[in-house]
């Protein structure tokens, strides 16, 4: 199955309905195409119910009966074909057109340059309702019973890889995240809910919150789609503004552990849509502290992958959103635009916004010593500080620092050293770069050793000019870097 492909039992279900609505096999492979994220070939072979090795044999089967010669076909070449890898020679075609039933056009192996406008149009027939079939897998409407065993499949594939040893990732596991995070969006757009239902998801919320600092990303996104899976049932009823607010305030911060778990992975394109997410909820709720939460969130996205100048203009904006009153959500916008700064080189309004960060914080109420995702403390604080101070050139108390602290932020000390290993590195320091980043590699789990840290680190060697990339300390970095390799599943070449 190709990545982003539904699971087999997605066109059962259609040809159970085709059954049952009495659909061509046109129609019905029309229908598996649109809903499963399959091609128009394998659609019609999913239509029929056939498997890869059943089609190749049926195919023989049908050129035997009618002399067409043998065919030029076996399971490996049909999964290219339908996967858009290869394409059938025009004799094959023929042969599987008549297979089919079909021709190549319907086969998606040749365009259709017809006028004739849509006077032919095909209609699938949903449950109440008939629809052109060009809108007919936009929003089909699903019974009861086909929904929640959609949603059992997902949370036994989610409890299946938490169980499994060193939790896999593959094609399908990141296609139900993005579904998880469809629903929720589409369930957004339009919830009956305890005061006990709700205290409980509250005090969960904040579990996750404080298990995700010290926590590998890979299981905790695992166990954040099982738990949206159950918001999202409460939010799909439109519920009382009160209660509404707290259900929403609930979807952000799931979204946005699970935006930053997916950053942490590497997954820059599902963490930008977790994000988004995360921005329509907390645009519903309407509190602007939360909103700005999110706009300073979602600032370290570009910052670890992207422009620092779309850093810069997220925190902005989360310190225009958060207004004069300090909180955490105005602190962590100026210290990530003075560290953004900083790295760009505008040394001068780095200080100004290391300085205003400094100012919100010593004015943000005390709050017990409960370390939180999100949550501005102290030591986020001292965090945002040391990346600014090295790249304005002051690192002289990032060993010291990094020697003494105890963070509950598993990978804070090696974003910190390897902060300082590229400020090294540009300054012409190869050989105590490449120690740097060892030392922060080394220090961190393997569990925890994803994309974040590892692609800075290989960013960083690949800055090393040729002729200094024999010495012994970075070929010991290039080796650590090659042992990382199976962690970065998830890195975007």
């Amino acid at each position: 199955m190709a990545r982003g492909e539904h699971s087999p039992a997605c066109a059962r279900r259609w040809r159970e309905q085709a059954a049952t609505q009495g659909w061509s096999l046109w129609q019905t492979a029309q229908a598996v195409h649109g809903c499963c994220g399959v091609s128009l070939l394998k659609a019609h072979r999913l239509a029929r119910g056939w498997s890869a090795r059943q089609a190749v044999e049926e195919l023989e089967r049908l050129c035997e009966v009618h002399s067409l010669g043998l065919p030029r076909a076996s399971i490996d070449l049909l999964n290219a074909w339908e996967n858009n890898r290869a394409r059938p020679r025009p004799q094959t075609i023929d042969q599987i057109a008549r297979l089919y039933s079909a021709n190549a056009v319907r086969l998606g192996l040749a365009a259709d340059y017809c006028d004739d406008g849509d006077s032919q149009k095909v209609v699938v027939v949903a449950a109440h309702h008939a629809v052109p079939v060009e809108d007919a897998f936009a929003h089909v409407p699903r019974g009861p019973a086909a929904e929640s065993d959609d949603e059992g499949e997902r949370r036994a594939l989610f409890h299946q890889a938490l169980l499994g040893a060193g939790f896999p990732l593959n094609g399908r596991l990141l296609a139900e995240v993005e579904r998880t995070r469809q629903d929720m969006d589409r369930t957004l757009a339009s919830a009956t809910v305890s005061e006990d239902q709700l205290d409980r998801l509250d005090e969960q919320i904040l579990r996750y919150r404080r298990e995700y600092i010290k926590s590998a990303p890979l299981p905790m996104l695992y166990r954040l789609m099982l738990e949206i899976g159950d918001v999202r049932r409460l939010v799909s009823a439109r519920q009382p503004a009160v209660v509404q607010r707290r259900l929403l305030n609930a979807t952000t911060m799931l979204a946005l552990l699970s935006a930053d778990a997916l950053m942490k992975l590497g997954d820059t394109r599902q963490a930008h849509a977790w994000y988004g997410t995360a921005r329509a909820a907390s645009d519903d709720v309407g509190e602007v502290r939360l909103r700005a939460l999110v706009r300073a969130q979602e600032a370290m996205l570009p910052y670890y992958y992207g422009d620092l100048t779309e850093t810069v203009r997220l925190a902005r904006e989360a310190r225009m959103l958060a207004g004069n009153a300090p909180s955490s959500p105005a602190a962590l916008g100026a210290a990530a635009e003075a560290r953004a700064l900083a790295r760009m080189g505008e040394h001068q309004a780095a200080r100004a916004a290391l300085a205003e960060a400094e100012r919100i914080f010593a004015r943000m109420p005390h709050e017990d010593t409960d370390h939180l995702a999100f949550r501005f403390s102290e030591r986020r604080l001292q965090f945002y500080r040391m990346g600014t101070l090295i790249e304005l050139g002051e690192a002289a108390q990032v060993q010291e620092w990094i020697s003494r602290s105890a963070s509950p932020y598993t990978i804070d000390p090696a974003l910190v050293l390897l902060d300082q290993a590229a400020h090294t590195a540009r300054h012409g320091g190869f050989d105590e770069a490449c120690g740097l980043a060892e030392q922060a590699l080394t220090r961190v789990p393997p569990e925890h050793r994803t994309s974040i840290v590892v692609t800075r680190a290989r960013a960083l060697l690949s800055m090393i000019p040729r002729g200094h990339r024999r010495t012994p300390a970075a070929r010991h970095l290039h080796d650590l870097l090659a042992e990382s390799g199976p962690q970065l599943a998830l890195e975007r070449r």
